[in-house]
């Protein structure tokens, strides 16, 4: 079975050097021994050999906590970097992309049918969008923000410069009728998680509440503490 066919994308971790004041491999390796289920490397700063670099040493850290066949390494929008990890042995599983980057049926097309492919928009624009949407590319969706954030100040903000958060009922609809699992972020906290589980959606993805936590072998735990005691209900 292919790491797509396995995806768990209950506790996602999106992380880069800006994020943390330690080593990125650091807080992988914090979060996947606590239960983190996937990993997403995502910078905005770091040049395309510093992710690659990244990557590699994040990639060490999973196998060596025996998890490489069961949680997925990702990389931000990123499409050559993900090719060129793999053309130099690092095992690097998939990509995630927005509405604005490369189309899913390119990364599809290079990355091959073993590989993730995750798609982020808006979460209004979400809802729309599946409805009459082909998703047989896509392997999750990214909804969001359910709140601020100042690791991408420009999610959810509009022309004119207002940023729109949604509630738990839209990301409930979206869990409704998405045909393929929702993870939902956006300054998530772990007093989100409760309500954030009750709308059904497949999972959580956070940045700070991990990254920027003073202990985050403890933050890690418990999100996915809550989530795994909330999601059951």
């Amino acid at each position: 079975m292919s790491i797509r066919e396995r995806l768990d994308i209950s506790a996602y971790l999106v992380i880069g050097q800006e994020n943390t004041s330690r080593p990125v491999e650091e807080v992988v390796a914090a979060a996947v021994s606590e239960g983190f289920t996937c990993v997403q490397i995502r910078s905005k700063v770091a040049t395309a050999r510093e992710l690659i670099a990244t990557l590699e040493k994040s990639a060490r850290a999973i196998r060596e906590l025996g998890k490489s066949d069961s949680v997925a390494l990702l990389v931000d929008d990123r499409l050559d970097v993900v090719l060129a990890a793999r053309e130099v042995g690092i095992k690097v599983d998939g990509i995630h992309v927005g509405q604005s980057d490369i189309p899913v049926d390119v990364c599809r097309k290079f990355l091959g049918e073993d590989s993730i492919v995750g798609l982020s928009a808006r979460t209004e624009e979400l809802i729309d969008y599946v409805k009459g949407a082909d998703v047989s590319q896509i392997d999750y969706f990214g909804a969001g923000p359910l709140h601020k954030t100042l690791t991408k100040p420009d999610c959810g903000k509009t022309a004119d410069g207002r940023i729109i958060t949604h509630d738990f009922d839209e990301f409930a609809e979206l869990a409704k009728i998405s045909p393929i699992p929702v993870v939902v972020g956006g300054g998530v906290k772990l007093a989100d998680i409760p309500d954030l589980a009750a709308t059904k959606v497949q999972g959580f993805f956070v940045v700070s509440a991990v990254a920027g936590a003073d202990n985050p072998k403890l933050a890690a735990r418990e999100l996915v503490a809550a989530w795994k005691k909330f999601s059951a209900r």
